[in-house]
C-alpha cells in the first residue's frame, strides 16, 4: 500500500494539534523512521484558534467578554532519515513540540485585559530504528530541546490593578531520551508503535517585577527550572481492505506534574503562573484511501477528555473534538501532503487573584492547515 494514504492522513491528524492538552503542538510523532529507503520532509502548519470568555459578574467592570485571546500561529517540521542496511536506520527530527501564544485585548474591560504570554520549544531528536525480524523492532534516541517564555499578567478587580506583572524567562535547553517498539506484518499494512517520550528540564535566568496594589515587589532576578512532561504514543495503522487503511492511536501525556512557577508570581498569588491538575489522553481515529496511483485521501476523528477543571487565564481550554481531512498527491519519488483540521474546544473556567471561577469560556473552535512534501531517494 502506498505512503501517501499515510502521509494525507498523518496531515489531518497534527493540523491545528495545538488545541491538545496543555500546551501540546505536534504531538511527537517518529512515523518518519518507518517510511522505506532514505527519505527527507519539510512540513509547515498554520493554526488559528477562536478562544473568549466572559467575566462573571462582579470581578471587574461588568460581565465584560474577553475579546479573542488567542493568537494564530505556523509552525515548521523537518526530518531525515537513512537506512544503513536490511536491519539498521537512523534519522533526525526537528520540531517545535510545545507552544503558547496568549494576548487579551485591552479596552474590554475584561478582568485579564492586558495579559500576554508566549512559551516557545525547539527540539531536535536523533533516532534510530533496529528490525529484530520482519516484524519486529526497537526504536531510540536522545532528544536536544531548547525553551524560553514570558508572561505579562495584569488582573483588575472592581478597576483596581491588582497584579501588574511581568516575568521573562530567557532561552535554555536540556536533554531527553525517546525509546520504544514496533510490531508489523508488511503484507496487510499492519504497524502498532509504542513510544515513550522523557520529560526534559531546563533552567532559565528569570528577571520578575510586580507593580500592582497586591504585593507590590522590586524587580527580582532567579533561576527557574521548566520541565516539560513525560508521554506515551500509541499509533497503529492496518489495512483493512485493498488500498484502504485503518489508523489512530492515544497519546498520554503526564501534565499534572507540569508548572511554570515563578518565585515573585507565587508569592503574590499563592500558587503557579501556569499549571495542569490532570494528565491528558487524546484519541484519533480514520480512515485513509488510495484512489489511484497518485492521489490518496483520508478523514479523521479526534477526541480529548474534558476534565472540568479551573484552568489557567493563559490556557482557557479543557478538552476537544476535532474533525480532520487529508489528501496525498504522489508522482515519481515525491509526495506532496495537505491536511484541514477543525477543532470544537471544550468550555472551561478560569481564576483569577481572588476569586474561582472567575471567567466562563464557551463554544470556542479552532482551525488548522498543513503542508508536507516528502522525497524518497
Amino acid at each position: 500500500m502506498k505512503y501517501a494514504v499515510l502521509g494525507a492522513s498523518a496531515l489531518a491528524l497534527t493540523a491545528a494539534s495545538a488545541q491538545a492538552g496543555g500546551i501540546d503542538r505536534t504531538g511527537q510523532s517518529i512515523d518518519m523512521i518507518f517510511k522505506p529507503g532514505t527519505y527527507a520532509e519539510l512540513s509547515f502548519g498554520s493554526a488559528r484558534p477562536e478562544v473568549s470568555g466572559s467575566e462573571l459578574a462582579g470581578l471587574g467592570q461588568g460581565d465584560a467578554s474577553s475579546g479573542d485571546m488567542t493568537k494564530g500561529y505556523l509552525t515548521l517540521g523537518l526530518a531525515l532519515k537513512h537506512d544503513y542496511n536490511e536491519k539498521l536506520s537512523v534519522g533526525i527530527i526537528y520540531d517545535q513540540p510545545f507552544g503558547a501564544d496568549v494576548d487579551y485585548p485591552t479596552g474590554t474591560g475584561y478582568y485579564a485585559e492586558g495579559s500576554n504570554a508566549e512559551f516557545n520549544s525547539e527540539a531536535f531528536t536523533l533516532l534510530g530504528r533496529y528490525k529484530l525480524s520482519e516484524r519486529f523492532s526497537v526504536h531510540g534516541g536522545v532528544r536536544y530541546q531548547v525553551v524560553s517564555a514570558k508572561a505579562e499578567v495584569d488582573n483588575f478587580i472592581n478597576t483596581l490593578q491588582a497584579i501588574d506583572y511581568e516575568g521573562q524567562l530567557e532561552q535554555a535547553s536540556g536533554f531527553g531520551y525517546v525509546v520504544g517498539a514496533a510490531y508489523e506484518i508488511p503484507d496487510i499494512a499492519l504497524r502498532v508503535a509504542l513510544t515513550y517520550n522523557s520529560e526534559i528540564t531546563t533552567k532559565h535566568d528569570t528577571t520578575e517585577v510586580n507593580n500592582g496594589a497586591i504585593g507590590n515587589t522590586p524587580s527580582t532576578e532567579s533561576d527557574i527550572e521548566i520541565t516539560t512532561p513525560q508521554s506515551v504514543n500509541l499509533a497503529f495503522q492496518t489495512g483493512v481492505a485493498a488500498d484502504t487503511l485503518l489508523f489512530g492511536g492515544v497519546r498520554w501525556v503526564n501534565w499534572s506534574e507540569f508548572d511554570i512557577t515563578p518565585d515573585v508570581y507565587e508569592a503574590v498569588t499563592g500558587g503557579p503562573l501556569v499549571a495542569y491538575e490532570n494528565d491528558t489522553y487524546t484519541y484519533s481515529l480514520g480512515v485513509g484511501r488510495r484512489f489511484s496511483p497518485e492521489w490518496a485521501g483520508s478523514v479523521s476523528i479526534g477526541y480529548e477528555e474534558q476534565n472540568g477543571d479551573i484552568v489557567s487565564n493563559l490556557g482557557p481550554t479543557d478538552g476537544f473534538w476535532s474533525l480532520g481531512l487529508g489528501a496525498a498527491y504522489t508522482f515519481e519519488n515525491v509526495e506532496v501532503s495537505m491536511g484541514a483540521r477543525y477543532v470544537w474546544i471544550g468550555d472551561a473556567e478560569t481564576r483569577n487573584a481572588v476569586a474561582e471561577p472567575a471567567g466562563s469560556f464557551e463554544d470556542n473552535t479552532a482551525l488548522g492547515v498543513g503542508m508536507k512534501i516528502g522525497v524518497t531517494f
